[in-house]
């Protein structure tokens, strides 16, 4: 941790406070992340000295330790600062590729932005966003990284007294929406244009030196959440809570709070225990990113060159294409998972199949799993994801006879199905028991092992049955919570 950066904290002191981590007293490694560690030119030999940095028990000697300003509209209601509220960026690495890391310290204690909270968290949010993250970056979805998960030998007190965690997480960059809001509602735009000239710098550079470079900024952040939303769509994943304050402008997937993994098909599905009226369920998210674009959009129109009427016409223009682009990035995903090219026809085909696995229940990520086995003529396991339904029969013959007339050969069509259709996800009843499991045993096998069989969500990985069936009756998790 000798080579940190600190190019954020060198922003003016409006973008964030000073404040050292609260030391914990007898803190524990459950997770490193080696590999990761590796790309970022970490020293993992003195696990000792790594144990007291992602700890908070020491600070490295060249970081420069700062909660970080931003504002936020929370299920549509506007906030004008929230803030690092338990998260203490450090500095910033780079990795192998040249590009510049934030790292960042969650659950490390209170900021100057806690609002009256202890800035803590217990150990089952760490445990769940390590675990999510790390599959996410398998299945090549943009997303922050998780660097290690502490115990730290406190508790932490919500309903209960819980045991306290701090995960070390890697980002492209933590800018949120939120940040850009935080100087708008002050009507700040010199910082805006500090902030924004930043960003451009960080994760944008092809386009610093260009005419209207600040336009292009919100177009080049619009097609990064296009990416993203996209993949989310074509693996069933639920954030949860998409404020503009968990919206990154470098297009990741932030803050994995009230998450999860869809099971049984319904585009209705919300498992956030604070999302009541479905704000963020599955089907919302596309028009939620419109929404959140809109709002960074009204940031960025003050500094956008030039008249109101013509900014105004660029911006509708520019978040209409994104509407357009989106929708065409989701079709493509989806029937990429059925093997197709996008077409009305193939797309006609999807939504027949959506709506059949809603109907009957059928687990998503096992459905379109089973089209490898449907191919080479094992229609079994695709029939038993909606036990025996005719009308699942029917769809199965129209897409062979698709499917003959575009694919050739069966066992190379399969083979990409494969690459393309996890077996394996993060399924909320199992994180649900690595949690318990640490809670109440003080071991994380499980934990380790969904690490382990995450990592290689695409492979067929043997005695690993149970990682990759829905839940029982009995094993449901139909509530997630922020950790807060």
């Amino acid at each position: 941790m000798q080579n940190l950066k600190n190019t954020y904290s060198e922003l003016p002191k409006d973008f964030h406070r000073a404040i050292n981590p609260t030391p914990v007293s007898k803190p524990k490694v459950l997770s490193l992340n080696y590999a990761l560690a590796n790309d970022l030119s970490i020293d993992t030999s003195d696990e000792a000295q790594l144990l007291a940095y992602f700890s908070g028990n020491a600070v490295p000697e060249n970081a420069s330790a700062i909660a970080t300003a931003y504002a936020g509209h929370q299920f549509g209601n506007f906030v004008p600062q929230l803030g690092d509220g338990r998260a203490i960026l450090i500095g910033e690495l780079i990795d192998e590729t040249g590009k510049l890391n934030d790292i960042q310290l969650k659950g490390s204690g209170p900021t100057a932005f806690s609002r009256q909270g202890d800035g803590r968290s217990a150990i089952g949010p760490v445990i769940r966003e390590y675990i999510l993250s790390e599959a996410m970056h398998a299945m090549n979805v943009p997303t922050t990284r998780a660097l290690a998960a502490i115990s730290t030998g406190d508790d932490v007190f919500r309903e209960t007294a819980l045991k306290g965690g701090i995960l070390t997480r890697v980002s492209s960059s933590l800018i949120r929406v939120g940040t850009f809001e935080f100087f708008r509602a002050r009507q700040d735009l010199d910082n805006l244009r500090i902030l924004a000239d930043y960003s451009i710098n960080r994760l944008y550079p092809e386009i610093s030196d260009q005419k209207n470079k600040y336009l292009l900024l919100f177009n080049a952040i619009a097609e990064k959440q296009s990416i993203l939303i996209s993949k989310w769509m074509s693996i069933g994943f639920i954030h949860g809570v998409m404020n503009t304050d968990n919206f990154s402008i470098s297009g990741e997937t932030i803050d994995y709070g009230p998450c999860a993994f869809m099971e049984a098909y319904d585009p209705d599905t919300v498992f956030s225990s604070i999302d009541r009226h479905g704000r963020y369920k599955y089907s919302n998210q596309p028009k939620i990113a419109l929404w959140n674009l809109s709002c960074l959009a009204g940031c960025l129109l003050p500094i956008i060159d030039g008249n109101e009427d013509e900014k105004e016409e660029i911006i509708r223009e520019s978040l209409g294409n994104f509407s357009k682009d989106l929708n065409s990035r989701i079709n493509i995903e989806m029937t990429k998972k059925i093997g197709l090219k996008e077409t009305k026809q193939s797309n006609e085909l999807t939504k027949n199949l959506l709506s059949i696995m809603h109907q009957n229940g059928a687990d998503f990520t096992l459905t379109f799993r089973s089209l490898s086995s449907a191919i080479k003529g094992n229609d079994d396991q695709f029939l038993q994801c909606f036990n025996g339904n005719q009308e699942a029969e029917g769809w199965l013959v129209e897409w062979k006879n698709l499917i003959n007339k575009e694919k050739g050969d069966g066992e190379t069509l399969a083979e990409s199905l494969n690459s393309i259709n996890p077996i394996y996800i993060p399924r909320n009843h199992m994180i649900e028991r690595a949690i318990r499991e640490y809670e109440e045993e003080n071991t994380h096998s499980i934990m380790d092992e969904m690490l382990k069989v995450t990592a290689d969500p695409y492979l067929d990985q043997k005695d690993m049955e149970d990682y990759a069936v829905p839940a029982k009756d009995d094993e449901q998790v139909t509530q997630t919570f922020c950790g807060t």
